[in-house]
């Protein structure tokens, strides 16, 4: 498994949409980290670690989602054509059912908001990054030539030397060029992270026929709603 990979799957221990999340207790991390060789047997997690390796991941999340290609809103304001399905009566739903009607990430119309969601996002893009580098902070790593090549290795014990070791992957899959293909969907409702195997590294969703049907759908009738156009008889 490489680096991207690795941070790909640790992002993915928490699904937004399902609200199911597979590191819960201590115990659950440590199984996590065992079971790729990230920790040693003996090696348990603490209340602390746990909080700490939450803190890592949805800092990564945070991260992943402004990181590349802006967020998610400034995304579907770009790609935002009419939604399969809007031409047919306007019906198209959410996967499971709901009407994808809900324009609570809807984009703002006009230059002057455009701007103003330009500003807000790098604004917050800077926050997320300063939190996820006060995480960072907490799982200090060192160069090694142990093994003959270059290598960062934790400072920390235990199951911190295993968060430390994710925390690697990060300059890792920047040097073999693949921190810029790990991306987290675009669509609020989802946030699942992916790695971007597109030729021009353009995708914005996990899921185009889902995830992006459902943005663009939002968009599309929040647009519609501002212009004042009537639905099809």
């Amino acid at each position: 498994m490489g680096p991207a990979e690795l941070l790909r799957d640790f992002v993915n221990t928490y699904d937004v949409e399902s609200d199911a999340d597979r590191l819960t207790s201590p115990a659950e991390l440590t199984a996590w980290l065992r079971e790729r060789g990230l920790i040693g047997d003996g090696d348990r997690a603490a209340d602390d670690d746990l909080a700490l390796a939450i803190r890592l991941r949805e800092g990564l999340r945070a991260v992943l989602r402004r990181g590349h290609g802006g967020a998610g809103r400034d995304t579907a304001r770009d790609t935002a054509d009419e939604p399969a399905g809007a031409a047919a009566g306007d019906t198209a739903q959410e996967p499971g059912g709901d009407p994808a009607g809900d324009a609570t990430d809807a984009p703002t119309e006009g230059t002057a908001g455009n701007a103003q969601n330009a500003a807000e996002d790098a604004g917050d893009a800077v926050r997320d990054a300063a939190d996820l580098d006060a995480v960072l902070a907490a799982l200090p790593v060192r160069v090694s030539l142990a093994t003959g090549a270059p290598t960062l290795e934790p400072i920390r014990s235990g199951a911190a030397a295993g968060l430390a070791r994710i925390a690697a992957m990060i300059p890792a899959a920047y040097a073999e060029g693949t921190w810029s293909r790990l991306k987290v969907c675009a669509e609020s409702t989802c946030q699942w992270a992916f790695i971007d195997s597109s030729k021009n590294r353009s995708r914005a969703w996990c899921s185009m026929r889902v995830c992006g049907n459902r943005t663009k759908t939002r968009a599309y009738r929040a647009r519609r709603r501002a212009q004042g156009t009537p639905r099809p008889s």
